[in-house]
């Protein structure tokens, strides 16, 4: 058991470097490959009086082939594959740079008046290729809109603009305010407030402060014509549906976000954690729902399969269950009993110091669970985060690593339980294989028809944190059913003329049908 003491903000430790990067900078040391584009087949060219209307509107402008393939890189596993093979993702774009919510208005009435597509993009971090302007026209680059405007210090909701990077957001708060968001995703120095919220994302302490969607009180939003709404910034309300929730997922396809209010916390000053080990992933699966639904709400709450229980933790022999959490001493304690209680007819506690501070040390460490594994030409790892009921869960995993493992090529897949609620828990999957480099889009392919398959006959969701974009676009009708209609109806409504993000989340395009991966 962690000892008792007094700290300041105990999870805020990692292998991460504080001070995000330019929206070009991490992409500079990878060669612009020359071959055609690997996910763009007839894009929309900008004509060049509207590339001069952009440069009088906007902070800067990119039109050069090589600072439209690093300002448009992403962590896809899709895109990199193109990339390895000298083929860029999207190297026909026009990027233009926004300073202020004025400058995002005026570059959308301009592309909504020429008919020209709009990518909205931040820090690039996502891994489905959402932010890839695969027709083309205008890249809309938030990350000029990077700062803290207000604080109420009595309520405890800050105001941010959409595309401050995460562990500046964070280093902000805690020097300046004393707060936290709670939020922690594994790309917090990659990923921006924006990001968060157009992609639904979660942080790996969700299970104590929340998904962003629990966290975002109001959002300031520029629609496809360049009109502007408030939508949100009330505690709770009965005023209608809550509208709020259409932009929150909406990656970028209904309104452009520019900045939110967000829900923050007093720095913790205390933390306790627990390990313990499970003969199986579904009795591992079981102690975590009856923990929840005892009404313990640890801030961790992450059950790891045998195989990365090995590969993150040396315990192969295990399904290995890490508990933590943050915030005031009688809640945590109180919080701590229940688990312990829960896990404790299972098998004695692990080394739970060990394993917590293993844990601390390295979860920002994306594609931890490739280590193992040589990488050849034609290797590909990814991963799949997905959601359902605890009733569903143990078959489901059983379902998708039997359904990936039958795919040739594939080497490994495992799993872990990263953020569970009363009903139900995300479960994040790491697919690995290794084939002949000129089939690793089929492969890759295969292996995500695999295992969305189960997860539509389940009825589960397809993603829990990461988003669609195109990766997950060809399954979204399916799996949102009768239901796609009514989102399909929103987009007609709120951009008309088709232009913000066009080919992502399943939607139809006027300008083509969106590439596969």
């Amino acid at each position: 058991m962690i000892s008792r003491q007094t700290i300041t903000h105990p999870f805020n430790r990692g292998t991460y470097t504080v001070g995000a990067p330019s929206p070009a900078k991490w992409a500079r040391n990878t060669p612009v490959g020359d071959g055609p584009a690997a996910l763009q087949n007839d894009p929309v060219q900008v004509p060049d009086s509207v590339v001069e209307a952009l440069r009088g509107a906007a902070r800067a402008v990119h039109t050069e082939r090589a600072e439209v393939v690093a300002r448009t890189r992403d962590w896809w596993a899709g895109s990199m594959i193109g990339e390895t093979e000298g083929r860029p993702a999207t190297p026909d774009a026009v990027v233009v740079e926004a300073a202020d919510a004025d400058q995002v208005a005026a570059v959308l009435r301009i592309c909504h008046d020429a008919g020209i597509p709009v990518t909205p993009s931040a820090g690039r971090s996502n891994v489905t290729g959402a932010a890839l302007p695969v027709f083309g026209g205008v890249v809309l680059d938030l990350c000029g809109l990077d700062r803290i405007t207000g604080f109420d210090a009595t309520s405890h909701v800050v105001d941010v603009q959409a595309g401050m990077f995460g562990d500046l957001f964070e280093k902000q708060l805690q020097e300046e305010y004393g707060v936290t968001t709670g939020h922690w995703p594994s790309a917090f120095a990659l990923s921006t407030v924006g990001g968060w919220i157009a992609c639904r994302g979660a942080g790996q302490l969700s299970t104590r402060y929340g998904k962003i969607e629990d966290m975002v009180v109001g959002v300031d939003v520029v629609h496809a014509d360049g009109t502007r709404a408030t939508y949100g910034d009330y505690a709770r309300a009965a005023v209608g549906p809550d509208l709020r929730q259409l932009f929150i997922g909406s990656e970028g396809t209904l309104g452009v976000i520019v900045a939110a209010r967000l829900r923050v916390h007093p720095l913790p000053e205390y933390a306790r954690a627990l390990a313990y080990g499970f003969d199986t992933f579904a009795e591992g699966l079981d102690a975590c729902r009856a923990i929840l639904q005892r009404g313990a709400t640890p801030a961790v709450l992450r059950l790891y399969d045998k195989l990365e229980s090995g590969t993150h933790f040396g315990r192969p022999d295990t399904n290995l269950l890490l508990i933590a959490d943050e915030g005031d001493a009688a809640v945590v304690d109180a919080s701590m009993d229940v688990a312990a209680a829960v896990c404790f007819a299972h098998g004695p506690e692990l080394d739970s110091e060990a394993v917590f501070a293993r844990w601390l040390d390295e979860r920002m460490l994306v594609g931890k669970s490739s280590d193992g594994f040589t990488p050849g030409p034609g290797f590909v790892a990814d991963t799949l985060e997905m959601a359902a009921s605890w009733k569903d869960l143990p078959a489901i995993y059983d379902e998708v690593v039997a359904a990936v493992e039958a795919v040739p090529g594939t080497l490994a897949v495992s799993a872990h339980q990263s953020h569970a609620y009363t009903d139900g828990a995300c479960v994040y999957f790491s697919l690995r294989g290794e084939v002949a480099p000129e089939d690793r889009r089929t492969w890759y392919r295969a292996v995500w028809d695999a295992a969305n398959a189960v997860l539509v006959a389940h009825r589960a969701a397809l993603s829990h944190h990461h988003g669609c974009g195109l990766l997950r676009g060809p399954y979204v009708a399916d799996s949102l059913g009768a239901g796609f209609a009514t989102f399909a109806a929103v987009k007609a409504a709120l951009d008309p003329a088709g232009i913000l993000n066009p080919g992502k989340l399943g939607l139809s395009s006027r300008f083509g049908t969106p590439p596969l991966s």
